[in-house]
């Protein structure tokens, strides 16, 4: 698929992460659809999308989004509990929990389910790529990529696309400009069996190897080392403090 054919998002999985994805997307100009499992998921994404801290509201107070198109992103997007809601979509970036079996399951569905055409992508923050397609069909798996993002979404501009060698330079370039589309600045990641974690996650927990190897030895103190890694390089954390990431608010 060419960048230019993705009119329809579609985000499997809601809360902080897809919904965060689904505003992205939405703020981007894209009519994007919101599957979740239960009353609870849906009203947990509605929060995170429309009140939260990093939400459209927030941003309109922030002065970081006119009214007008807050309004506008929030008009696009629809919340589902209906996987058949999500057939037509161009695209599908799925944010369910790290569970790799789990992300084999709804792509088998979603394989079926969803029009051929359309790239799958997850989200996934270390799992390799290939072993999520595994229950694909052949011809998905060359519109099958990674597209890690950072969280929280509407305010951390990272995001990696992860690319196997069955998927297309046209399905690798749509996923690239989608990400740049949304305010991302993308770093492109072949995918690598073998390894869990993409760039950050493994150049971030290397780092923290050595700095707790550091402690251990007793050449700093952890409080020093994040006061070194904040002033020296400005972090805006270090290893050992207070710091976001899945599932909190920073």
């Amino acid at each position: 698929m060419k960048f230019e054919d993705i009119k329809t998002v579609g985000v499997l999985g809601g809360g902080v992460m897809g919904g965060g994805i689904a505003q992205m997307c939405a703020v981007a100009g894209y009519p994007t659809i919101v599957r979740d499992i239960s009353d609870e998921a849906i009203e947990a994404t509605r929060q995170a999308v429309f009140e939260g801290k990093w939400s459209l509201k927030r941003a309109v107070e922030r002065g970081k989004l006119g009214y007008d198109d807050a309004a506008a992103a929030i008009a696009r997007i629809t919340l589902t509990q209906k996987l058949e809601d999500l057939k037509d979509c161009d695209i599908i970036i799925e944010a369910i929990p790290e569970r790799l079996d789990l992300k084999q399951q709804v792509f088998k569905e979603l394989d079926s389910a969803v029009k051929p055409e359309a790239i799958f992508a997850s989200n996934t923050s270390g799992f390799v790529i290939q072993e999520i397609a595994r229950d694909v069909s052949a011809e998905r798996k060359t519109r099958f990529l990674g597209m890690h993002f950072s969280n929280p979404v509407p305010a951390m501009r990272m995001c990696e696309v992860i690319y196997t060698p069955e998927s297309t330079e046209e399905n690798i370039d749509a996923v690239r400009r989608l990400g740049e589309a949304g305010g991302k600045a993308v770093s492109m990641v072949k995918d690598t069996p073998g390894t869990y974690g993409f760039l950050l996650n493994r150049i971030f927990g290397a780092a923290r190897r050595e700095a707790v190897a550091i402690v251990e030895a007793g050449i700093a103190t952890k409080e020093d080392i994040d006061k070194a890694m904040i002033t020296g390089r400005n972090w805006p954390a270090g290893f050992f403090g207070s710091r976001g990431g899945i599932g909190r608010e920073w």
